[in-house]
């Protein structure tokens, strides 16, 4: 193939459990392309913070540590990687901890403002180009992709995804914590999750994880075609 039909930038966006990691890996591995997870970075951050006594409910503690850990993410879909001041972070950052303290980090302006032009970096040095997903990908950190995509699922979807993810997690309150997340995130001042204008919805809540895939397996062939 070319190497215009190779390159393809593809934002996918969503709140938790709608299937976007598992969704964006597969489609990166599939097509070829290099894999970007952002929610990741921001729970790095968020880690960092945890790790180093920063309260992460002083914005302004956290505004002025924001650019001092050094992150890396691995762009390969079938082994993504993420360090922190050259420590392998991708257990860590799963933890519930992170968990229930990124919003408030990732909420401060010069936290996003430092990941933002991160993941730009990465996304413009893909060889191939790129499947990035998060929460603000469409909207905010790259308005100009070639084809954005926003997941969602119901509530219930959602949260028997995630408990069943954490390995025994209460359905219930995972449901309640995901509703508090979606709040949180879609109602920050900096860049809250939403739908861009131009993005394709894929309600995933009566589909399959495999099902997910190939739907936007075929958005990203369609676009590749139109633009020959």
């Amino acid at each position: 193939m070319s190497d215009t039909v190779h390159s393809v930038i593809v934002a996918i966006d969503g709140p938790s459990g709608t299937g976007k990691s598992s969704t964006s890996k597969a489609v990166a591995a599939k097509l070829g392309l290099s894999y970007l997870d952002t929610g990741a970075q921001y729970r790095a951050i968020t880690w960092w913070m945890i790790t180093n006594g920063i309260d992460v409910d002083d914005a302004a503690a956290v505004a002025d540590a924001a650019g001092k850990p050094v992150i890396v993410s691995g762009t390969d879909p079938s082994h993504p990687t993420i360090t922190v001041d050259g420590l392998d972070a991708s257990g860590p950052i799963r933890t519930q901890e992170v968990t229930s303290k990124v919003s408030a980090v990732s909420a401060v302006p010069e936290v996003r403002t430092r990941i933002t032009g991160l993941q730009r970096s990465i996304a413009a040095a893909a060889p191939h180009g790129i499947v990035v997903e998060g929460r603000d990908i469409g909207t905010t950190v790259l308005p100009d992709a070639d084809l954005k995509i926003f997941l969602t699922a119901s509530p219930e979807a959602r949260a028997a995804r995630r408990a069943g993810e954490l390995k025994g997690a209460d359905v219930s309150a995972t449901r309640e914590a995901l509703i508090k997340r979606d709040a949180a995130d879609s109602t920050r001042k900096t860049s809250p999750l939403a739908k861009a204008d131009d993005a394709v919805e894929v309600d995933t809540t009566e589909l399959t994880l495999q099902q997910v895939i190939e739907c936007v397996v075929t958005l990203v062939e369609e676009k590749r075609a139109a633009a020959k």
